[in-house]
C-alpha cells in the first residue's frame, strides 16, 4: 500500500512497487493515452491487458496512469512479484468509472445537496 495521499472520490487507487509509492486514476484521457499505446481495440481488449498483467501493458500503463509518484522508478523496480498489487490497483481504478457517479459527486463535494 502506498504512503501518498488517496483521493477516492476522483477514483485514485495507491500501489506499491517494490518501494515506490504511486497514486493511479483511471481518467478517460490517461486511459486513451494506454490504449492507443497498447493499440487495444476495445475497452474489453484494454481491461483484460491491464487486469491480466501483461507485462508491457504494466510497464506503458504505471507512467500513464500515475497522477502523485515516481512511475519511472517504478518501472524500473518492477518485478513479477508486483503483478498481483497491479492487477488490483488497475482493477479498483478501473471500477471507479462503473459505481454509482451520483454517489461518487457527493463524496468529492461536487454533488447537489438533498
Amino acid at each position: 500500500m502506498s504512503a501518498l495521499p488517496v483521493n477516492g472520490a476522483r477514483g485514485e487507487v495507491a500501489l506499491r512497487v517494490g518501494k515506490v509509492d504511486l497514486v493511479i486514476a483511471a481518467e478517460m484521457g490517461r486511459l486513451a493515452a494506454v490504449s492507443t499505446a497498447l493499440d487495444c481495440k476495445s475497452l474489453a481488449d484494454l481491461f483484460t491487458r491491464l487486469s491480466g498483467v501483461e507485462v508491457a501493458a504494466v510497464t506503458t500503463a504505471l507512467p500513464l496512469l500515475s497522477v502523485r509518484g515516481d512511475a519511472q522508478a517504478a518501472v524500473k523496480a518492477l518485478t513479477l512479484k508486483d503483478f498481483r498489487a497491479c492487477a488490483d490497483a488497475f482493477n479498483k481504478a478501473l471500477a471507479h468509472h462503473f459505481q454509482d457517479a451520483e454517489g461518487n459527486g457527493d463524496a468529492a463535494g461536487t454533488g447537489a445537496a438533498a
